[in-house]
């Protein structure tokens, strides 16, 4: 590694560190991602240049960022201060993209992965970002056709936000279970219920669960051992499913699959920020959740991959397989006395069908893809449902 790429790691490495020393408790922003569509076809159009230049001057601007492909836009809420004030976010950024969107005759997809696009068709967009993963990745990038939700929590205490971060490891196959929305890919019914996961985490490198690091110390030296070794020269390339955000002094979690539905992606959002301050709580009382191995969570998390919210999940404390929807609803009242406190505790909620449930519950009922399709794009279109 070169003396300026070096000076700028250790930059990076040392600001994180102490934007996470002094960062405020349980602010939240939460990253949402579109598929750009067709209004006739609903197929995949790579026009994201177009839509970014229609934001220029509005107030959508600075919150609209490129996600990899031409036929993706991503929108962020922005920090806000308390979860109660995420909901009104979310639906205000919807709102405002589709606003923008729907006069150049194009409409918004939601779930984590589209139904039948090619994704030899989609068109990488041109930034020194993405060129750079371009040229890395190739077929890995090129074949990641895929649209999730983050949700950053901010954490305070580096050593902290790295208990966090081992703590959430634990209950990502939860999160995506509640979340899952994509079981149609490459016009197949995969028989997944989150075949954007199975696309995304095992096709990328340091992707998925990662290890569990004990210390900020730990994890700055791992850090530092990827820049040297040329494994990675930005640390957005660490794309593991619950990460550190070095650029924020937040616990990003990034297992979620896109949500059509915005009630839905509030619940998320809630329930993924209230297991957060949850866990920081529990290391604030001297009982910090104790990081499971990682043989165990890949156990769950294919789980949530193959059988999604109607499936089962392994109670380790047990040890036995449990019902998903009763593991999410046992969190849900482990996580309340915080969420309460963090204005997160009116939306935490398990729907009687999440949105994979809906599409392959149509499928069975001999609905096409278009049609079941056309179904999530419309429920996105209703930004007050």
């Amino acid at each position: 590694m070169g003396d300026e790429q070096r000076l700028s790691a250790d930059e990076l490495i040392t600001r994180a560190r102490e934007a996470f020393e002094t960062a405020t408790d349980f602010t939240v922003a939460v990253e949402e991602e579109f598929a750009l569509l067709d209004p006739e076809t609903l197929d995949l159009v790579n026009r994201f240049e177009e839509v970014q230049g229609a934001a220029h001057g509005t107030a959508l601007e600075e919150h609209l960022v490129g996600e990899l492909i031409a036929s993706e836009v991503e929108i962020r809420t922005g920090k806000q201060e308390s979860f109660a004030d995420i909901p009104g976010a979310l639906a205000e950024r919807r709102a405002q993209l589709q606003a923008l969107v729907e006069p150049m005759g194009i409409v918004l997809g939601a779930t984590g992965t589209h139904p039948w696009a090619d994704w030899k068709k989609q068109r990488i967009i041109d930034t020194p970002h993405y060129r750079r993963n371009d040229e890395l990745l190739r077929y890995v990038v090129w074949r990641n056709n895929t649209f999730g939700l983050h949700v950053h929590v901010a954490i305070r205490g580096a050593d902290r936000a790295l208990a966090v971060v081992a703590g959430m490891r634990n209950f990502l196959p939860e999160i995506l279970a509640l979340s899952a929305s994509s079981p149609f890919v490459e016009s197949v019914n995969t028989g997944l219920h989150s075949a954007r996961t199975q696309i995304f985490t095992r096709f990328f490198p340091r992707c998925g669960v990662p290890d569990a690091f004990s210390s900020w110390d730990e994890y700055e030296r791992f850090v530092r051992f990827l820049y040297d070794t040329g494994s990675i020269t930005e640390h957005t390339q660490m794309w593991w499913s619950v990460r550190p955000h070095l650029a924020f002094p937040t616990v990003e979690t990034r297992i979620a699959d896109g949500q059509p539905e915005l009630g839905e992606a509030v619940a998320l959002a809630a329930f993924t920020t209230s297991l957060a301050a949850r866990i920081a709580r529990a290391y604030d009382e001297g009982e910090p959740v104790e990081p499971l191995p990682h043989r165990l969570i890949e156990e769950n998390f294919w789980r949530a991959i193959r059988w999604g919210l109607p499936g089962e999940l392994l109670d380790f404390a047990r040890g036995e397989p449990i019902p998903a929807r009763r593991r999410l609803e046992e969190l849900i009242e482990w996580v309340l006395p915080v969420a309460k406190e963090i204005g997160a505790a009116p939306y935490l909620a398990v729907p009687e069908r999440n949105a994979a449930e809906r599409q392959i519950e149509r499928l069975e009922e001999g609905a096409s893809l278009e049609e079941i399709y056309a179904e999530q794009v419309g429920a996105a279109e209703r930004i007050g449902g």
